[in-house]
């Protein structure tokens, strides 16, 4: 992975950019990592890929919620508690 300062990926933006289609980009700024640059192909194949992980968490927890027997209501009164 490419490493620009915040200063050079200002400076140098075309290139940064073009860097960033092809492979993540890291953004360092004194001595720490303040941001990763990476394509909107990327982007949108890493986004589809946590949705995804989160569904099928969302359905594990779903299904193992109803073979404990927990119904609707169990789960509305658990929310409306609050103590």
């Amino acid at each position: 992975m490419q490493t620009y300062s915040a200063n050079e990926a200002k400076t140098l933006f075309g290139e940064f950019l073009d860097r960033a289609q092809r492979e993540p980009v890291r953004v360092m700024r004194h001595d720490r990592v303040v941001g990763v640059m990476v394509s909107a192909q990327d982007f949108e194949a890493m986004r589809a890929f946590y949705a995804n992980r989160l569904q099928h968490a969302l359905q594990q927890s779903a299904a193992l919620a109803q073979q404990s027997g927990l119904t609707e209501q169990g789960l509305s009164d658990l929310l409306a508690d609050e103590s």
